[in-house]
Order: C-alpha cells, then sequence, then structure tokens
C-alpha cells in the first residue's frame, strides 16, 4: 500500500523544489507553472484518483461472482484517467488492474490488443472493449443501490 504513494510524493516533492528554486531565481510565474505540471503528475498517479487495483487474476475472479466489469490501466494513461473521471464515483464499481504491476493484466490487454498495451482496456462478460465510451462503460453497472 505504502508504495503507491511513491511516485506521487516525488512529483510534488521535485514539483516543489524546482518551483522554489525558479521563484528564488526571480521567476514565479514560470515556477506556478512548472508546480501546476508536476501536481497534474502526481495526480494522475494518486492512489487517491484511482481505486485500488488488485491482480489480473483475483479481477477475473471477482468479475466472475459479480458481474462487474474489469478495467485494464496504466498510470499517467490519458485516456484512462478521462474514463475514471467520467464514471465519477461509479468507478469503484468495477475491478481494476494496472497493468505496469501485474504481468498476467498486461499480457490479457496484449492478446485483446494484436500484441499492444492499448489502455483502458475494459472486460464485461468475458469480452475486452479497448478504449470504450464512458458512458457506455456506466451502462454496464448494475444501477446504484439507494442511500439511506
Amino acid at each position: 500500500m505504502m508504495r503507491t504513494w511513491i511516485l506521487p510524493t516525488l512529483f510534488v516533492l521535485c514539483g516543489s523544489a524546482l518551483a522554489t528554486g525558479m521563484t528564488l531565481q526571480g521567476t514565479p510565474g514560470t515556477a506556478a507553472a512548472l508546480l501546476l505540471v508536476f501536481l497534474a503528475l502526481a495526480g494522475m498517479n494518486s492512489p487517491l484518483i484511482f481505486p485500488r487495483s488488485i491482480g489480473a487474476r483475483e479481477a477475473e475472479r471477482r468479475s466472475a461472482v459479480d458481474g462487474r466489469p474489469v478495467v485494464f490501466w496504466r498510470p499517467g494513461c490519458t485516456y484512462c484517467m478521462r474514463l475514471r473521471v467520467r464514471l465519477g464515483r461509479r468507478a469503484r464499481q468495477l475491478h481494476w488492474v494496472n497493468i505496469w504491476r501485474d504481468p498476467e493484466g498486461a499480457a490479457a490487454v496484449r492478446a485483446a490488443n494484436d500484441g499492444n498495451e492499448t489502455v483502458p482496456t475494459v472486460v464485461v462478460a468475458g469480452l475486452p472493449h479497448t478504449n470504450p465510451d464512458p458512458d457506455w462503460v456506466r451502462e454496464q453497472l448494475s444501477p446504484p443501490s439507494p442511500s439511506v
């Protein structure tokens, strides 16, 4: 769990250090822009943005039990970020597999995409869909349970 915070923390620390140095050199505008870039990179790789990833085998097992789709993704992918953001809170209903951390997940994506690691690849009912429309993915989810 702790390893998931290493990359975002490094982005924040490096961006802060560079921005501080640039501000001291008299270029605060450039420093602010650079800090925003590093913060965006940290956010894209943050475990707060993407639900906790699990292995491909576990995701397939859980999907077989509950019927929820499996999303194969990787950090830094703008299409994965778009899917995650457009799904909102419903993203937690899917099973997420980070292909950079799970070799079996990467192999499953390559098998579905002619040898390419194209993400996001969403598996619904055993069928892979490469970079599907977020609205379509939302339709594949069961209706949200009513709040009490």
